[in-house]
């Protein structure tokens, strides 16, 4: 089926294994390059806006915008992003109704959205996006489809611990200033402040020592870091509770308006459970959100035990395509009111 061809079509753009399709590179432009002529072939007034996003209007309310993004992570899967914008394509061709948006840099901080939005102007009444899970909730709970409550908000920045450096087979243990024990304690002492905050995460996925030398004490460590939390008020605690200066912060999102409602009744309207469930990962939807624009969120049911961001993310064929006609039917549900 077309669906599945195109998003076999976007996974062999920049190699394998896995999606390679990072923002800014090559591949990432083929890939709007492709989109692109799909958007032409369905009949859409197609543009790209001075941010790099594509956007694909049909006539009739073209202010109701669906959509997601076409970068990856390096070795990612086949469906993060792209199935959003292979199922756009074929609600807003189905209905006769909205406008197709592909998003940059989705992957690096939801670069087209949050640029989109910090521009003010031209932004939708409504967005919807469709993606996958990222996660075992659905498939526990023997769903196929989940509409998101909203997205956690989340703080990035860097901890940085300085010691001593020394060598390492003359300099005695008491009397060493060794940064890398340091934070060794430090990588624990923020895991306890995320388990004292319910619904919390925090991550240090980055560790850099200095001078790294395998004989040297390290006087010098850098470690990432990315905490998580469901609301401002339990992220503004965490963050204070690990004690560091965010690069950069995105308030968590909360779907509640009429496009929420569209999802919930779609899925009602064909007999399925209906599942409810926050986003732990970051969106465009959340951007879009922080805007003040009426946004939502479907998810598909990830297999696998919901591993997603490697090669081995998979959703069935017939939950995509049962999540497109719910993505459809939502989108005339908006543009008929």
């Amino acid at each position: 089926m077309r669906i599945f061809e195109r998003l076999d079509e976007l996974y062999a753009i920049g190699g394998g294994p896995g999606a390679n399709r990072p923002h800014p590179s090559e591949a990432e432009d083929e890939a709007h390059r492709l989109v692109a002529e799909w958007l032409e072939d369905a009949g859409l007034e197609t543009e790209i806006d001075r941010h790099g996003n594509l956007i694909g209007r049909s006539s009739r309310s073209p202010d109701v915008w669906v959509g997601s993004h076409v970068d990856s992570v390096p070795q990612g899967g086949r469906f993060d992003g792209t199935l959003g914008i292979v199922a756009a394509i074929e609600a807003v061709e189905r209905t006769g109704a909205g406008a197709v948006a592909v998003f940059r840099g989705e992957e690096v901080g939801c670069v087209g959205s949050r640029a989109l939005v910090a521009a003010g102007g031209g932004l939708p009444r409504a967005f919807l996006e469709f993606h996958v899970e990222q996660g075992p909730v659905l498939a526990a709970a023997d769903a196929p489809l989940g509409v998101v409550t909203g997205i956690v908000g989340y703080a990035r920045g860097d901890i940085v611990i300085e010691g001593h450096a020394g060598h390492a087979g003359t300099t005695p243990m008491p009397g060493r200033d060794d940064a890398l024990v340091t934070a060794a304690s430090e990588i624990l002492r923020v895991r306890d402040a995320a388990l004292g905050i319910e619904g919390a995460v925090a991550t240090i996925g980055q560790v850099d020592v200095q001078p790294g030398g395998a004989n040297v004490i390290p006087a010098r460590v850098w470690l990432s870091m990315d905490a998580r939390a469901p609301d401002t008020g339990r992220l503004d605690v965490l963050v204070g509770a690990i004690g560091f200066e965010p690069s950069y912060r995105v308030e968590p999102a909360q779907f509640a308006g009429p496009s929420r409602e569209a999802f919930l009744d779609a899925v009602s309207a064909r007999g399925l459970p209906i599942v409810e469930l926050p986003s732990g990962a970051g969106h465009d939807a959340g951007i879009i959100a922080s805007a003040g624009v009426d946004a939502a969120m479907l998810f598909v049911r990830s297999l696998n035990g919901g591993v997603s961001h490697s090669p081995d993310e998979l959703s069935a064929d017939d939950d995509v395509l049962l999540g497109v006609d719910v993505l459809a039917d939502a989108l005339e549900r908006l543009t008929a009111r």
